[in-house]
């Protein structure tokens, strides 16, 4: 007991000493706007408290120069140079991993009661190689559900925490600059991505620690902790994490983390407090995938596939990024009744250096010595499972609030009116209704929004048009590259089937609209695209410049393939011209070529978070309806059992047709256990547009086999079944992620 007592001693004057720098009253500050004014700010970074960032070399900066940093004071790299913001934030949450939070820095602390213990030996940093061993120490603990005792005692993980709150109390000053209290929930199962930010709204009753991983894994149970918290009085929020590494599980449909099935309470406590996720990151962008988007030409921006510690499986795709998780939302409203993934967006970091790299132009990376500098960076040595050279450069966060206070921004981000970019302070606006005509942009277009229709993050309110119209504006980062063009990425369901298309509503210059093929025939898609923008970038100098774009953009586009009866959301994605991405910056600066396996210049951009349409009952009830396979369990249809399924398709070609979009198909199912697509509407189809009828978001041919009454393949590495059924003379297929729909008809087999 004396040992400890000691330790909350030491933490308690400490946090003491924190408090004389503390605002005493508020500063005064300018009036609320109630059109609301754009606040750029940081949701996720941790310090030398985060135990691998310690280990990965960052063993002096802490929270407290980390809100200096954001307030644009320099502050020391871990690799021993300076680094500074050239324009300071508006907010910033510091997000630590509560896991073990703080116990490697006291570890290596001779002044701290644990560096005492016998447990800190495992911990102290004495050389380059005792960081991989700390890494894979603590790190095993946590994916073992194995905690480590002496690191997890209450009077140890509370103390850091009171110093964590106390410290974001003394920089926070209102009307100029915001600090939440916040932490990160570490849950990383199988390798895979789980983690949330928890940011609490202000710092009057937050608990005496936080909810870590290691109190459970499941994000079910912080939501749990998380609603007993509010009805104590404490407003929190939390913020899921790039959901690209989180190998198909951050937005499931059928079960939940525990195996239980989703229903519309599952959906509800999702909803109430995971009201935003990170869009993009260091650890690459959550947007979409080139597999999911073959027909958006802007789908490949800084991929990175990969799984936490180096996992050597491929991840899985499917459910990992946001556009198909607002299109799936669609079709679980549709069909259940509920929509667990209407949620906003924002850009995020990651950083474990403390300070973050938001330009191209000035990356230091993120992760501490192991990328600290160019050469570090660019020499392709590989680090658990990736090189350096695959990581992007910091996102931001942008919200629209009525001042820069606690209050408001968190209502900003509860309320979703909140947009990310990949780094540049890009400034984007969204309004949805059904009335905006061309002229509304010619004065108090914002005060018309607002009053005649809804921001970002909203519902359009009940239809009153033929189809709703938008808003969309966006001004450059002026220390940045120009704009190229907007763009309305909108995504639909019907009958349990997934839609999206992308349109170019605003660009700078003459170009004009022309017709294109679709690329992939299986997704349809754009038969209008926009010629590209230009590029100036001079990949041998690392320069470019703004000779061609725009600095503001801003339109007024209806939909013009609208159907009342059909779920929808729509968002905004805006695009500068061709800059140089950080790694040709760092090749120009070692006198190399960039690396070829990252694109030598890139386009960065923004995105709105969405604004969703609900048809009305009537609506939906007038319009035409799919088959289920409930439907077909009430007309008698009987299921195909293995037997019958082999002698129905294998060695066969299985002729197909989606009643749905009507498209026509063959597939053969060699007798092999591999399958392909022959012809699609009666042609055979070019080597890229291979893929399976039952699922259009898949390329090429794949494995499959015949169980339990199912043709049974995966999709990008995620589980797919299809079960068939027979009525009458007609045979009739469904898959199993369609939400209940059957919307294969057979119509025939030949060997």
């Amino acid at each position: 007991m004396t040992l400890w007592r000691s330790v909350g001693c030491s933490f308690a004057m400490t946090a003491l000493g924190f408090g004389v720098g503390i605002l005493a009253t508020s500063p005064s500050f300018a009036q609320a706007n109630p059109e609301r004014n754009v606040y750029f700010g940081q949701t996720h970074v941790h310090t030398s408290w985060s135990f691998d960032a310690y280990v990965f070399g960052n063993t002096v900066t802490g929270p407290e120069d980390a809100y200096k940093y954001a307030l644009g004071q320099p502050i020391k790299h871990p690799g021993g140079y300076m680094v500074q913001l050239k324009r300071p934030l508006d907010f910033q949450a510091v997000t630590d991993h509560a896991e073990y939070v703080g116990t490697v820095r006291l570890a290596n602390d001779p002044t701290s009661a644990l560096s005492k213990l016998p447990i800190a030996e495992k911990l102290k940093v004495q050389s380059k190689d005792d960081i991989q061993k700390i890494y894979l120490f603590l790190g095993a603990s946590l994916l073992k559900n194995e905690p480590i005792k002496e690191l997890t005692d209450p009077q140890v993980a509370g103390s850091v925490w009171k110093q964590t709150v106390a410290i974001a109390d003394k920089y926070y000053q209102p009307g100029k600059f915001t600090t939440f209290a916040a932490y990160e929930w570490t849950s990383t199962p199988n390798n895979s991505n789980m983690h949330r930010n928890v940011i609490f709204k202000d710092t009057k009753k937050v608990p005496e620690v936080p909810y870590t991983s290691i109190d459970s894994t499941h994000p079910e149970d912080l939501w749990s902790w998380m609603d007993a918290q509010r009805r104590v009085g404490n407003e929190l929020l939390a913020i899921s994490h790039n959901a690209n590494l989180s190998d198909g599980i951050m937005f499931p449909l059928d079960v939940d983390s525990k195996g239980r099935p989703i229903d519309a309470a599952w959906a509800q406590d999702r909803m109430n407090n995971e009201p935003l996720s990170e869009i993009t990151q260091l650890k690459g962008t959550s947007e979409t995938h080139p597999s999911l988007s073959p027909n958006d030409e802007f789908a490949s921006f800084e991929i990175f596939t990969y799984l936490l510690g180096g996992a050597t499986r491929a991840p899985k795709i499917h459910g990992s990024y946001i556009r198909e998780a607002y299109q799936n939302g669609l079709g679980m409203q549709d069909a259940r009744g509920y929509n667990p993934y209407k949620f906003g967006v924002v850009g995020a970091s990651d950083s474990h250096n403390t300070a973050v790299a938001y330009s191209q132009s000035n990356y230091f990376g993120g992760h501490g010595l192991l990328d600290a500098t160019p050469q570090t960076r660019l020499s392709g040595k590989e680090t658990a499972g990736a090189t350096m050279d695959l990581l992007s450069v910091s996102g931001l966060g942008g919200v629209w609030a009525e001042e820069n206070t606690r209050e408001s921004i968190f209502a900003a981000m509860q309320r979703e009116e909140t947009f990310g970019t990949s780094g540049p302070r890009i400034k984007v606006r969204l309004f949805g209704g059904w009335g905006f005509g061309p002229d509304v942009l010619k004065k108090d277009w914002v005060k018309t929004g607002y009053a005649d229709g809804v921001p970002m993050g909203s519902d359009l309110a009940a239809p009153k048009g033929k189809a709703p119209t938008f808003i969309v504006w966006a001004v450059k980062d002026p220390d940045e590259a120009n704009l190229d063009r907007i763009q309305i990425i909108k995504g639909w369901t019907k009958s349990g089937q997934i839609f999206e298309k992308v349109y170019d509503v605003a660009w700078s210059g003459n170009r004009k609209l022309v017709h294109a093929p679709i690329q992939n025939v299986l997704y349809g898609g754009n038969d209008m695209t926009l010629p590209p923008v230009g590029n100036t970038v001079d990949v041998k100098n690392a320069s470019y410049t703004n000779a061609i774009g725009a600095v503001e953009l801003k339109t007024v586009w209806t939909d013009p393939d609208f159907d009342p009866s059909l779920h929808a959301f729509y968002y905004a994605r805006v695009l500068q011209i061709p800059t140089p991405r950080w790694t040709t910056y760092d090749a120009k600066t070692l006198g190399v070529p960039p690396p070829s396996n990252v694109p030598a210049s890139l386009q960065e951009r923004a995105w709105t978070s969405p604004i969703w349409y609900t048809p009305t009952a009537d609506m939906r009830a007038k319009a035409p309806h799919g088959e289920t396979v409930a439907d077909l369990t009430q007309r008698g249809a009987a299921t195909l059992d293995d037997a019958q399924l082999r002698d129905l398709i294998v060695s066969k070609t299985f002729k197909v047709r989606n009643t749905v979009t009507d498209q026509r198909f063959e597939i053969t199912y060699a007798a092999g256990g591999r399958r392909m697509i022959s012809s699609i509407n009666g042609k055979m189809p070019d080597p890229e547009q291979m893929g399976d009828v039952f699922h259009p978001n898949s390329l090429g041919t794949a494995d499959y086999e015949i169980r339990n009454g199912r043709i049974v393949t995966t999709i990008e590495g995620t589980p797919f079944e299809v079960t068939v059924y027979r009525l009458g003379d007609k045979v009739i297929a469904a898959r199993s992620n369609e939400f209940g729909y059957a919307n294969y008809e057979v119509e025939g087999v030949s060997p």
